[in-house]
């Protein structure tokens, strides 16, 4: 894994080779949901939803967002 690759959970902040959900984090309900941590260093983001989709913030890697 090099720096540029996603290492962590993007629901729950634990490591995760390739930035995959782990089991418990993978099911129907969170695909829906906004990422809550950075998948490059595990950091909270700052995320902003609105009727038109979400965006998230990471303070080192930038910004992300819906659709």
């Amino acid at each position: 894994m090099t720096a540029s690759d996603p290492g962590f959970c993007v629901h729950c902040g634990q490591e995760s080779p390739g930035g995959a959900d782990h089991p418990a984090c993978h099911n129907p309900r969170t695909a829906l949901e906004p990422p809550r941590y950075c998948a490059f260093c595990a950091r909270r983001l700052v995320v902003q939803v609105s009727p038109l989709g979400w965006t998230a913030r990471c303070s080192r890697h930038g910004e992300t967002a819906s659709g």
